[in-house]
């Protein structure tokens, strides 16, 4: 997945050079709630395919694809999906950086892709917005709007922080020797904001906190980044 450097403060600057009433999330008359989608396509990748949904209040879904291989045997190997859903919360910060955003960008009626030659495929995107103020999406595999990049990545970040939920769960039941290297990799994307919104994670974290047959620097890790989590959502 690219990355693009100062995802927020490219989209922090978009804000403040907006009208208040923009920046302001702008309530849907009709009593709906504007909601903004971001899909994510591409195959080869353990999670191929997945579906964040925020909606203005900031509560959201997160759907997910995850791919499921029953055999080492490459001659024999058997692939299915495993479909994940789960509920998801984001700061109030974060959805209103996204929806002024949203509004900045025409709703995503934009043309929101790239004019350069020879671009690696880094998947399929698609940007959505519904609202009573208007309606939109965009496709793209790399866009040469920076705001619509910042958005990918911070779209980006919070699925991975609910992947990484997910992982934590499998390996807590079936592979406790990987929980170390997966909450180290943990720390490491918060710490660059490649992980968002880790209080959506907070039970698994508060679980291996506490779960005295786990190694102590699993125990260690999984508390602090509870504690971080814990930091940041009460800042906001």
């Amino acid at each position: 997945m690219m990355r693009v450097l100062g995802r927020w403060s490219v989209l922090g600057a978009l804000i403040s050079g907006m009208a208040l009433a923009q920046v302001t999330p702008t309530p849907s008359t009709s009593g709906a709630q504007a909601t903004v989608t971001y899909q994510f396509d591409r195959t080869g990748l353990p999670v191929p395919r997945f579906t964040l949904v925020i909606h203005e209040d900031g509560t959201g879904t997160y759907h997910a694809e995850e791919v499921e291989r029953r055999s080492a045997d490459s001659a024999l190997q058997q692939v299915s999906l495993k479909v994940i859903d789960r509920p998801l919360t984001v700061s109030a910060e974060t959805a209103t950086k996204v929806f002024a955003a949203a509004r900045a960008l025409k709703f995503f009626d934009i043309f929101c892709g790239t004019k350069a030659k020879n671009i690696a495929d880094t998947g399929k995107k698609t940007l959505s917005y519904k609202g009573s103020d208007g309606t939109g999406s965009c496709v793209y595999n790399y866009s040469d709007d920076k705001s619509v990049m910042a958005l990918t990545d911070s779209f980006y970040a919070i699925a991975y922080t609910m992947d990484v939920g997910r992982r934590l769960d499998f390996e807590r039941r079936f592979d406790r020797l990987g929980l170390d290297a997966e909450l180290i990799s943990l720390e490491k994307a918060a710490q660059d904001k490649n992980a968002l919104e880790l209080g959506n994670i907070a039970p698994t974290l508060r679980v291996l906190a506490g779960d005295g047959e786990l190694m102590q620097r699993v125990r260690t890790r999984a508390g602090k980044l509870l504690e971080q989590s814990s930091a940041a959502t009460a800042s906001k």
